[in-house]
């Protein structure tokens, strides 16, 4: 996939994580851009390690694991983030 498909993939990824979770921090367009590419890395490795495909291309399984991914990455930073 070239850049620009990463950069709207991770969009549209990061969108999706963040309606899923949406009681995490604020972040600009850039950010959610990065949650959605990190997203899908993060769960192209999980995917691989259990034998359930990879994000290699565009399909229901690669964009389910990529949103699985991004979930994931935002309750890590849940984790770290201060509660007020």
């Amino acid at each position: 996939m070239g850049i620009l498909t990463w950069i709207v993939l991770g969009l549209v990824v990061g969108i999706l994580a963040r309606f899923i979770m949406p009681r995490t921090q604020a972040m600009g367009l850039i950010g959610t851009i990065l949650l959605g590419i990190v997203g899908a890395v993060v769960g192209g490795f999980i995917g691989i390690q259990l034998g359930w495909g990879n994000v290699h291309g565009f399909d229901i399984r690669s964009l389910g694991l990529a949103i699985g991914g991004g979930v994931l990455v935002l309750f890590i930073i849940g984790l770290f983030q201060k509660r007020s």
